[in-house]
């Protein structure tokens, strides 16, 4: 075998075995075999109601015994998503410190989303509202945040009282094992909290399972459209969609060009551009353009692109495999070859074989129809435009709406901007990327469907139940009936 696999960074071996390797090295980091759907998510059912009997103070008890578990390995577990994802060091402790504050970030939105209410009337009893888990709940991961997204959808799924499946992005599949571990280590049962490992067909077999009460994606608008098509004749489960993004950041009046440049270059290349909230096309006023795009390639060929435990520490590693960086280079010269103007070429740093590239930006505003497509790596576009509507209209030439920003401009132009976006994430003089854990993270159209996450993971954990109570029945009849 190669030092990376034809395949990329996953390959499965005819013994129905997943192998992931590291995408900085192409060494294998991690094997095991495919999981059984049929057995998990029984052994699922059966773990679930006496984990939604457990009062919901035992069951933040557990969660925070997680976080403690995962405090305990917050340098190891780091290493192991930076060796898996190739993302650097320092990146992966970040993401580590996300799945820890997860937890606090829960519990609050729990109480504040899904807190009960009482409306006493001595002479219709009382009138209450409550919340139940809904089941078994399929959380399927991205390969970018195999620790961070996934927890998301976890650790509010378990205070809301449901068992909880994940099925790992089949590129990083040792961390979504890894994390598993400490919900266990925590004491929260082993069958009520598990790691289902397998490819495509696993996950396709997990969203159809009858058994399975809900599904929680994270990934692409592609996956996550058949999810939805999939179920679209089971209103019965719940689905939460969280995909990806066509970002504008649009660059307007601003003395700070250095400023904007730096935010630019955060939202677009952070995590080698892979973040559903990067920014993929910087739409600049005319007069603005020949400053801004000088200072932004100057500071993105200052990019250090290197392996996780290089150092200096480099701001890019790797985008996840051999085939995504072909990928993403064929995509670059495709906007090339249809009217797009280099500005900074997407290069192979580290040679052909390895899935490093260098942040590329192409001007894209002489092409007659621009791709609408998530090209999800370090490639930036870039749109002239005249005036602010038009400025607008071009952020909004998307079927996504996940996140956007306006850098510079005023006050009232932003609040323009803020009324007319279409996007579930909407900056001012800030990346696109970045989002806050204790807010809502969604967008609108191919961008997800209106069950944001975040602090609102608990709006999808848990359904809403009235209730009109009495202690003793107590009824009368009115119109409408005969003498007795």
């Amino acid at each position: 075998m190669s030092a990376h696999t034809p395949s990329g960074a996953f390959s499965l071996s005819d013994t129905q075995e997943l192998i992931s390797y590291e995408p900085a090295t192409g060494k294998e980091l991690w094997r095991g075999k495919h999981g059984n759907v049929d057995e998990v998510v029984d052994r699922a059912r059966r773990a679930w109601p006496a984990w939604a009997a457990e009062p919901l103070a035992r069951r933040i008890e557990l969660v925070r015994r997680f976080a403690n578990e995962v405090r305990k390995e917050q340098d190891e577990f780091a290493e192991l998503i930076a060796r898996e994802t190739g993302k650097p060091m320092w990146e992966a402790r970040t993401e580590v410190e996300s799945v820890i504050a997860k937890v606090e970030i829960s519990v609050r939105a729990y109480a504040e989303r899904t807190g009960q209410r009482k409306l006493d009337s001595a002479l219709q009893g009382t009138a209450a509202v409550r919340h139940k888990p809904h089941g078994v709940m399929a959380v399927l991961g991205p390969y970018n945040f195999p620790a961070h997204l996934p927890n998301g959808h976890i650790v509010p799924a378990l205070i809301a009282g449901n068992a909880v499946i994940l099925k790992p992005s089949e590129k990083t599949p040792a961390v979504g094992q890894k994390l598993l571990t400490f919900f266990n280590r925590a004491g929260i049962p082993s069958a009520l909290v598990q790691c289902l490992i397998g490819g495509p067909e696993a996950g396709k077999a997990l969203v159809a399972h009858p058994d399975v009460n809900g599904v929680l994606f994270t990934g692409s608008a592609q996956v996550g459209i058949a999810i939805n098509k999939k179920l679209a004749t089971e209103p019965g489960k719940i689905v939460a969609l969280e995909m990806g993004g066509n970002n504008p950041i649009v660059l307007w009046d601003t003395p700070l060009i250095d400023d904007a440049a730096t935010l630019i270059v955060q939202s677009a290349f952070t995590s080698a551009g892979q973040r559903c909230t990067a920014a993929r096309r910087l739409i600049v006023k005319a007069s603005m353009y020949d400053a801004t795009v000088a200072t932004v390639k100057k500071l993105a060929d200052r990019v250090i692109v290197g392996a996780p435990f290089d150092q200096p520490q480099p701001f890019m590693g790797p985008v996840i495999d051999g085939k995504t960086a072909d990928q993403l280079t064929e995509s670059f010269l495709y906007l090339l070859s249809n009217g797009g103007k280099p500005i900074s070429h997407m290069r192979r740093p580290l040679g052909e074989d390895m899935p490093f590239l260098s942040p590329a930006i192409i001007d894209t505003t002489a092409m007659k129809e621009r791709p609408d497509v998530e090209l999800f790596g370090p490639l930036l576009q870039v749109v002239k435009v005249d005036d602010f509507d038009q400025a607008i209209a071009e952020a909004n030439n998307t079927r996504f709406g996940l996140s956007a920003s306006l850098i510079g401009g005023t006050p009232q132009q932003y609040n323009r901007f803020w009324a007319n976006i279409r996007a579930g994430i909407v900056n001012w003089n800030r990346p696109t990327n970045g989002a806050s854990s204790s807010a809502p993270f969604g967008g609108v159209g191919y961008s997800g469907n209106h069950r944001p996450a975040a602090f609102y993971a608990a709006d999808y954990c848990a359904y809403p139940v009235a209730s009109t109570e009495m202690e003793q029945p107590r009824a009368s009849l009115g119109v409408g009936f005969k003498d007795a």
